[in-house]
This record gives C-alpha cells, structure tokens and sequence, in this order.
C-alpha cells in the first residue's frame, strides 16, 4: 500500500467522521427535547431607561 493509497483512506474516513458528526447534531437539535434538552430562547420583558441629550 503507498503512501497516496493511506491518505486517501485518511481522507475518505474523515469525510465520514464529520457526515456522522453533523447528522447527529442536526438530529439532537430535532430530538433533543425527548433528551430533556430545552433550547428554547428565555422570554420576558425588559425595561432599560434611556436618557436622551436632545437640545
């Protein structure tokens, strides 16, 4: 086996690595909640006073 033969295995098993990697993560965004993962943004109201320099 050459060299060029081994990288090409390295490569071709990186791209597989990362294909798994991402489908997992989109499929934990999708099923997380039946994980108990909550990742909904937190909702209240905010109030900040604001001074104005108008002249």
């Amino acid at each position: 086996m050459g060299q060029r033969e081994a990288m090409g295995r390295l490569i071709k098993f990186l791209v597989y690595i990362i294909c798994l990697c991402f489908i997992g993560l989109v499929g934990y965004a999708y099923l997380g909640e039946f994980f108990g993962a909550d990742f909904s943004a937190p909702q209240g109201e905010v109030r900040v006073p604001v001074t104005l320099d108008v002249d």
